[in-house]
């Protein structure tokens, strides 16, 4: 046989790889029948000479190497020290025919699994299986090690999102409630345009435009930290893409194609169609900013069927709507990998990136019961995968539109804690020609309330406020005594009410506009 030559003592695609440097070809013949004899399969490479020996090592992985201890220019305690260094959990099994025992000591001291004379080579097929034995035990413990790993690090994921998340909602309410009434007003002002002049004009809706700004920065920590009020509807995960193809061109520049592959008779998913929006959003932002120089963006729907979840860790087994964003970009580098979904981790320049977007991601995946992977070599694109449940609960039909009637003089009681905020909501809907009742909390509700013979067509209510009364409980107690009253809940954090609005609520995110509250409170009434 020449050297280099891979014997193929078995088919099997589980065969054992072994390199063997040894020489004299009676003695590699002799070594390949002992090792027949033994309970395994195997392919052996044969090496004769140090640059082989070298060579093989460096190019491929073997499952055990034996060496020969004396060669031409070489011996097995060099090749010992060779392979330690390239392969250092690779099993070396040392064979000699006159070894002394220093030297089998020092061979068993620079890491050999075993020696073995040439006359007692009977022993070479038990020392090859315990070397595999112990090799499929350290490999077994290296894999427990690796998923302990992973759930250490996804636990440390959770707590970091958790602590910005109670950050988030630490700060939510009362920054909303400023951005509502910084942007309403303005909004207001803005509707007597004729009155003003161009530069008021301008600046105002520079007001506008940063109140937006931070209101969608308090959404994003709100998303990903699990604090943002979900409202679930079905709807095809291909409309949300197709939508959005239609507005690419302000995202991403000519020098960036696009191809779309989407499933056909893809299922619905039950999910908040706006944060679905602001993950394709993020998403493409983000493959576009891996693209400096231009290159390829794929957006790619799929139905995935997974039985067994070992290939997605942070996954489960059943029936899921796969969204794929891929770039053709720079690619994630391997020490950065691992923090890529982490809040305010970001690698753009200063004022490029408040690094929230992926985060964001992540966050609106778990809230849908989801979650997100990343595949990506350095200088080869990276692909982001979106894992949304399929069909996972009954389809209720999308809602309807706000209805166009306007108001008829409807009593509203407004309870709001920040006096700025009532205000506001106050002069929209008065301005509408609704009867506006007001008061500052739970307490002063109910006297209004009893006050005004309780004959309220909707009560908007805060959720979170002062007293021994919530948003909640308000509307609780105000229905024991009016049970078909209406009811819009408002704020800037409502965890405690994600995903609970019942068909006759609605909810506001603030800050809204004024259009939102006007339409919010017809559809309400008018229902």
């Amino acid at each position: 046989m020449r050297p280099g030559d891979q014997s193929r003592l078995s088919s099997s695609d589980m065969a054992h790889q072994i390199l063997i440097l040894e020489d004299n070809a009676r003695d590699r013949q002799l070594l390949e029948e002992t090792l027949a004899g033994g309970d395994f399969s195997f392919r052996i490479t044969h090496a004769q000479t140090k640059a082989e020996f070298q060579s093989a090592l460096e190019k491929n992985e073997f499952d055990v190497v034996i060496s020969d201890y004396d060669l031409p220019s070489y011996n097995g305690i060099a090749a010992l020290a060779f392979s330690k260094k390239i392969r250092p959990q690779t099993p070396f099994i040392l064979i000699s025919g006159s070894i002394g025992e220093e030297i089998a000591v020092e061979s068993l001291k620079l890491g050999a699994t075993d020696y073995i004379l040439k006359d007692r080579l009977a022993r070479l097929g038990q020392a090859v299986e315990r070397a595999l034995q112990e090799t499929r035990e350290r490999r077994e413990h290296e894999r427990e090690a690796a998923k302990r790993k992973a759930l250490e690090e996804q636990l440390q994921q959770s707590h970091k999102m958790e602590a910005i998340g109670q950050l988030a909602g630490g700060i939510a309410h009362d920054f909303n409630n400023m951005l509502l009434v910084i942007h309403g007003n303005a909004e207001l002002v803005l509707q007597k345009e004729n009155q003003l002049s161009q530069s008021s004009i301008d600046s105002i809706k520079q007001i506008t435009s940063a109140a937006t700004r931070g209101a969608n920065l308090i959404r994003q920590l709100l998303a990903f930290s699990c604090k943002q009020v979900i409202q679930f509807q079905p709807f095809n995960l291909n409309q949300a893409v197709r939508s959005l193809l239609k507005m690419l061109d302000r995202i991403i520049g000519e020098d960036i194609s696009v191809q779309c592959h989407l499933a056909e008779d893809l299922p619905p998913i039950r999910a908040d169609i706006g944060m679905i929006n602001q993950v394709l959003i993020n998403l493409i932002i983000n493959a576009r900013d891996a693209m400096p120089g231009g290159g390829s963006l794929l957006l790619a729907t799929a139905m995935i069927d997974i039985d067994d979840a070992k290939d997605h860790p942070n996954g489960r087994p059943g029936k899921f709507v796969c969204l794929t964003v891929k770039d053709t970009g720079t690619g994630i580098p391997p020490e950065i990998l691992p923090r890529i979904f982490e809040p305010f981790f970001t690698t753009k320049e200063v004022g490029k990136g408040t690094g929230l977007g992926l985060a964001m991601v992540y966050g609106i995946a778990q809230q849908h019961e989801g979650w997100a992977e990343v595949e990506t070599r350095p200088g080869e694109g990276a692909a982001f995968k979106i894992f949304l449940p399929a069909n996972v609960l009954p389809e209720d039909g999308a809602k309807p539109p706000a209805p166009e009637k306007v108001s008829g003089g409807e009593k509203i009681l407004v309870v709001e804690d920040d006096a700025d905020a009532r205000k506001f909501v106050r002069t929209v809907l008065e301005d509408s020609g609704y009867e506006i009742h007001e008061a500052a909390n739970g307490k002063e509700a109910l006297e209004v309330w009893n006050a005004r013979g309780k004959q309220f067509h909707l009560l908007i209510t805060d959720i979170i406020m002062p007293g021994a009364l919530s948003g909640a409980q308000l509307a609780t107690r105000l229905r024991m005594d009016r049970s078909e009253l209406k009811v819009i809940f408002m704020s800037g954090y409502a965890s405690n009410v994600a995903g609970k609005i019942q068909p006759h609520e609605h909810f506001l995110q603030k800050p809204y506009t004024v259009e939102e509250l006007q339409k919010t409170v017809r559809l309400c009434i008018h229902k």
